[in-house]
């Protein structure tokens, strides 16, 4: 916990990641306690979407909703892709996750971690 403070600037975790971490099963401790540790934060949350810490608040982000789920491998690798993707476009927190969200959603839908579509085309056909 002590090294998230001293040398994490962004973490990405899932639900069940982050609860570990804390040793909680209560998901808001578990993010007031990132809160004090992490400028920012995202914490995938399967079907409840994402909960976005940054800045003493708590974003939430709505779920992609996808086709299906056949194989979750890669999916929080191309969240995390998504995400900073976003950020390194200067955008906006709230435009970050659903920037992210549709690759996480595009790559459980096949087997195996790679997107079949690419993240620019998945942005644009979202409006992003």
């Amino acid at each position: 916990k002590g090294f998230i403070a001293t040398q994490v600037d962004l973490l990405f975790a899932n639900e069940s990641e982050l609860l570990a971490l804390f040793e909680t099963a209560d998901f808001d401790e578990a993010c007031e306690q990132i809160r004090t540790r992490c400028d920012l934060a995202a914490v995938t949350r399967s079907e409840k979407g994402t909960g976005i810490v940054a800045k003493g608040e708590l974003l939430h982000i709505p779920a992609e909703p996808g086709e299906k789920m056949v194989d979750t491998t890669g999916a929080g690798d191309q969240y995390a892709a998504g995400f900073m993707f976003g950020l390194s476009q200067g955008r906006s927190l709230s435009d970050c996750g659903p920037l992210a969200s549709p690759e996480a959603a595009e790559v459980i839908s096949h087997y195996g971690p790679r997107p079949r579509v690419s993240l620019k085309d998945l942005a644009a056909s979202k409006g992003l």
